[in-house]
């Protein structure tokens, strides 16, 4: 059991290069599974049948699991019975016939032209902190980039005379052009601030922390979320509602989704559509609160 998840694992890092975050999910999924096959004292994973797998994910329903979670907990068993099939362990794929509840796919939230002003315009201190968090917040709405893909951003990679940065994403390096304003906050912390809370001489990173190393997500979801409260938004922000307002805001103004897709790294179009979605909502949305006859019976 043991050696078919670590093989999976490593096969998903090192080959499939995927990301930390679904490298996790994968692991805290599987751990599940396993848990389910240890109270059926099933010898191993590789002696799972179609009978077996369907009561796994009847058990997870009977349990009050989410669609969602169910259906990410069928996207991960699949894969990994797909990897047995590839390499050899077994024949046949006792996932084939997997059914699962479709999920409604959810619009993102997203923020306003002027919620993202008033966000934006949080950070006022002249002081080392507030010269990071202001080009913290519009590097993220500049490029729309994953927070795991800010934070992993070195000062090499952002090219303010150019006006762009190199995002490296768990697939292909992108470049991602900024806006003059963001060009500004980030041209001001790296010459006002960085150099006062930065460790030592030999750190990279773009953004640090108090401490001078590498800020992390918590660190970012921290400040976020202050600067949410301070500008009395009352919508639940994160740093990917951000990432979402971007690519809408984008599409609103006339950018192709093609260019959207690539600057935000999908490698599939499919994701990117959810946008073009969350537009024509609004968009009916308007349509039926200020037309004087969409409401006429």
């Amino acid at each position: 059991m043991e050696v078919l998840v670590k093989d999976f694992i490593y096969y998903m890092e090192n080959e499939q290069k995927a990301s930390v975050n679904t490298v996790q999910s994968y692991k805290t999924d599987i751990e599940h599974f396993k848990e389910f096959a240890e109270k059926k004292r099933l010898p191993s994973l590789l002696n799972a049948d179609e009978r077996f797998i369907e009561a796994y994910f009847r058990s997870l329903k009977r349990s009050g699991k989410a669609p969602s979670t169910i259906s990410r907990n069928a996207a991960t068993v699949r894969s990994l019975y797909k990897y047995a099939v590839q390499s050899g362990m077994i024949m046949l794929n006792p996932t084939t016939s997997l059914k699962t509840e479709k999920v409604k796919k959810r619009l993102p939230e997203i923020l306003t032209g002027q919620e993202v002003n008033k966000l934006l315009g949080q950070p006022t201190g002249l002081d080392p902190k507030g010269f990071r968090d202001r080009a913290a917040l519009e590097l993220l709405y500049a490029t729309g980039v994953r927070v795991s893909e800010m934070i992993a951003l070195n000062v090499e990679d952002v090219n303010l005379e150019s006006g762009f940065i190199t995002c490296h994403g768990t697939k292909k390096d992108r470049i991602i052009p900024l806006y003059d304003a963001a060009i500004r906050a980030l041209k001001n912390y790296l010459e006002n601030a960085r150099p006062q809370i930065v460790a030592n001489d030999e750190e990279r990173a773009l953004l640090v922390n108090r401490s001078g190393t590498r800020l992390t997500r918590q660190g970012f979801w921290k400040i976020i979320k202050r600067y949410r409260e301070k500008a009395n938004i009352e919508k639940d922000i994160t740093p990917h509602t951000l990432r979402h307002s971007f690519a809408t805001h984008l599409l609103e103004n006339g950018a192709d989704l093609k260019s959207i897709q690539e600057m935000m790294g999908h490698s599939d179009i499919s994701s990117t559509h959810i946008y073009a979605e969350a537009m024509n909502k609004r968009i009916k949305d308007v349509y039926s609160n200020s037309h004087p006859r969409a409401n006429a019976r």
